[in-house]
């Protein structure tokens, strides 16, 4: 009689077969490592896998085929990180971390010249301020004249918004990291506290529209919806929006900007909060032009694409699992002027110099079915 207990018996020896088989598989894939150590063959041997995977699902038949296929791309992803431990094989982009991370002074500097699109009073420059005790900040009119800025060397950091936990991902920045180089040094998360400011004398009653940036206009869309007088208009920053408010001379006019661009610019606070949640954050990175790595850095992005066919997002995501790495964010945009191509950017939680970690970067970056490979950056994120 099939009982529980019974089944559960039966299902305990046959994992114990399982991990038998599996030790075992993975001391011949060991040999197998010293022998491509006389060979010079590489790691990855993408034919042989998808020979093995072939051959196994067949055998498995139609409804075990895919399991079977999602298992054993975690079964080569452990072969190969274990098999890369044992050659001791250094991938370009390994030496280069230990390189940055050696030439990096132990603190993040305090004072330097850096990039923020927008005005003073922006959320960018309030992240900015946290970030750096005594900066030079040199304002530009889009995110792209930062990226500019830091690439051609004219600040040596720039500060650019990722995303708002109200409005998801700015899109726009994610864009624009396919297009430019860079390194991600830090992150910050900025509260965002949205107001309505106005002209001095103006009430409520008065405005018929309010400027901000669209992201702001999102995340204060429960007190646009209770008040339909009034028309939302896009702008490109919430303080840019503010300083040219305060030089209108219209009356019904208001902005969407934080309190400090009330002081700033002679506007009144007209309400005070009109966020949907006082629970709204923005995530900021600090970029440079060059690799910077300090010591507290335990965060890591990447960027890559990858090729348009079943599974393989699901192979990337396999390695990172087993290295028992913590993915944080998974975000993908279509590559321009490619059909059914996406750059996929992560985010993970990870200590840039631990040797599973570098494997499975090693593995990436080399990896020839990856078809563009970014290091973005490790960085401390407060």
């Amino acid at each position: 009689m099939n009982t529980i207990a019974s089944i559960r018996s039966e299902i305990d020896a046959i994992d114990d077969q399982i991990v038998d088989l599996y030790t075992r598989r993975l001391a011949a894939s060991a040999r197998i490592a010293e022998a491509k150590k006389g060979s010079g063959a590489p790691i990855f041997a993408p034919a042989r896998e998808r020979e093995i995977v072939t051959r196994l699902a067949e055998k498995a038949g139609p409804e075990m085929a895919s399991d079977v296929a999602y298992l054993y791309d975690t079964v080569f992803a452990v072969s190969r990180a274990r098999q890369r431990a044992l050659l001791g094989g250094d991938a370009p982009l390994c030496a280069e971390i230990r390189s940055a991370a050696a030439s990096t002074p132990a603190a993040f500097p305090e004072m330097a010249t850096v990039a923020c699109q927008g005005a003073d009073g922006a959320y960018s420059q309030q992240a900015l301020s946290s970030i750096f005790r005594i900066p030079n900040i040199l304002f530009f009119n889009s995110f792209e004249d930062v990226f500019n800025a830091v690439e051609k060397g004219m600040c040596r950091y720039g500060i650019l918004p990722v995303e708002n936990s109200l409005a998801g991902s700015v899109t726009a920045v994610y864009d624009l990291m396919v297009r430019h180089h860079f390194r991600i040094v830090r992150a910050f998360r900025q509260k965002i506290a949205h107001a309505l400011l106005a002209p001095k004398g103006v009430a409520l009653a008065d405005i018929r529209e309010v400027v901000s940036h669209s992201q702001a206009l999102s995340q204060c869309s429960d007190f646009l919806n209770a008040h339909k007088a009034i028309k939302p208009t896009s702008a490109s920053n919430t303080a840019v929006a503010a300083r040219e408010v305060a030089a209108s001379p219209r009356r019904d006019l208001a902005v969407i900007a934080s309190r400090a661009c009330a002081e700033l610019y002679g506007l009144s606070v007209v309400e005070g909060n009109v966020s949907n949640t006082p629970h709204n954050f923005t995530r900021f990175i600090c970029i440079s032009k060059d690799l910077e790595i300090y010591p507290d850095a335990r965060k890591i992005s990447i960027m890559m694409s990858l090729p348009h066919r079943p599974g393989s997002l699901s192979n990337i995501l396999s390695r990172f699992s087993s290295v028992g790495v913590n993915l944080t964010k998974l975000e993908s945009r279509p590559v321009p002027g490619m059909d059914f191509e996406f750059m996929f950017t992560f985010d993970f939680e990870a200590d840039p110099m631990s040797p599973s970690v570098q494997s499975l970067l090693a593995e990436l970056s080399t990896d020839p079915e990856i078809e563009r490979f970014t290091f973005l950056g490790a960085y401390a994120e407060h």
